[in-house]
């Protein structure tokens, strides 16, 4: 193998690159905007629930009900209405999250030492946001109801208590921005780096150039390490960018040891950069590689953990997430963000996406070499 003849087609990949004006933005700016609105919009956290109220006993224990809703600011009292249905069309048309009915009876029940109750209306269509908004409604209530004792009974009551005392380890905010940015820096490198890389050998075909690669000195392993490097090299620019970015602009601490994550990242691109040019080498035109693309992005972030924990999905499910290697990078990322993870701990990761990566990249390459020939 010559690695001047390696070094040459790596300098003409450069300047073929760069000569693309509509290419420059794309390597830079694109990456910073997708993870500014990726980093805002991709979050569980539930800071603004609208709230509809119909208080039919109008009283003073009713008044502190709603005094208690209105005085936690992830609640914010919208609207106040008059009848039950008026309720269910604001639900409908979006216009609340939550509807709290207190009906007639409800102070009459209370000061009889009787259990009074409130109707909660949850807006269900976005079943997780609410499990939360209820949990949350849950833990008002049950506030005020150790007030309300307090108050209506003078006497003191003691009675054994469990005394909890819980301390949050490496997220103790319980920011979900801490959680999401680095997943998505990841996602980010691997489809950045699958974009370009199934573009590298059918832009050569559209180009009419394709033939005279075949005909140089070049070999065919030769051929692929020259298409490969580049990108290989723009994926590890763009990870430092984006990671510095998401230091300084969302103060996601970064824990662990950055020459770890760079290594994490040169086997994750074993298999982004394999696939890449397994779809370069069947596609035809750029149009039928990018939206073959989607074939393979799609299923890698559903089955990836990014959002939604794989231990909740079907058994059957869970095991095609051992084909993903974007999985095995999430842990790796964030292990190495938030718990400042050693090679020691996420070696076990590192082994799986390496197999994935040498099995993905050497078919690629066979591939490769059969369309040669």
């Amino acid at each position: 193998m010559s690695w001047l003849r390696v070094r040459e087609l790596v300098r003409k990949e450069f300047i073929q690159l760069f000569r693309d004006k509509k290419n420059r933005p794309m390597l830079v700016i694109a990456p910073l905007i997708q993870l500014i609105v990726f980093g805002y919009v991709v979050t569980t956290d539930v800071r603004d629930i609208r709230v509809g109220l119909l208080d039919q006993s109008r009283t003073m224990e009713s008044r502190q009900l709603i005094d208690a809703i209105a005085g936690n600011k992830t609640f914010r009292i919208t609207h106040f209405v008059n009848h039950p249905r008026d309720l269910d069309h604001l639900l409908m048309k979006r216009q609340i999250n939550m509807a709290v009915k207190i009906p007639p009876d409800f102070s009459n029940r209370i000061r009889k030492g009787q259990t009074a109750e409130v109707q909660i209306l949850v807006d269900g269509s976005m079943s997780n946001m609410a499990s939360v908004r209820i949990a949350y409604t849950s833990t008002v209530l049950d506030n005020f109801n150790s007030r309300l004792i307090r108050e209506l009974y003078a006497r003191r009551i003691d009675y054994g208590q469990i005394d909890g005392r819980i301390r949050t380890w490496y997220n103790p905010n319980l920011d979900s921005q801490y959680f999401y940015v680095p997943a998505i820096v990841a996602f980010l490198v691997m489809l950045l780096s699958l974009l370009f890389t199934s573009m590298a050998i059918v832009r050569e075909k559209e180009a009419g150039t394709m033939e005279q690669l075949i005909v140089t000195p070049l070999k065919a392993f030769e051929l692929i390490l020259g298409k490969t490097i580049p990108f290989i090299i723009i994926a590890q620019a763009q990870m430092v960018m984006v990671i510095v970015f998401a230091i300084l602009w969302f103060k996601i601490p970064m824990a662990g040891s950055a020459w770890l994550l760079m290594g994490a990242t040169c086997v994750f691109l074993l298999s982004t950069l394999g696939i890449g040019l397994f779809i370069s080498t069947v596609s035809r035109t750029q149009q039928q590689a990018m939206m073959t693309n989607f074939f393979f992005i799609m299923p890698f972030f559903m089955l990836s953990g990014f959002v939604f924990p794989i231990a909740n999905m079907p058994t059957v499910v869970q095991w095609f997430t051992y084909l993903n290697p974007l999985r095995y990078f999430l842990v790796i990322i964030r292990g190495i963000f938030l718990k400042a993870a050693g090679f020691e701990i996420l070696w076990h990761q590192f082994a799986a996406m390496a197999v994935l990566g040498v099995i993905v990249f050497a078919g690629a390459v066979n591939r490769f070499r059969k369309r040669l020939d």
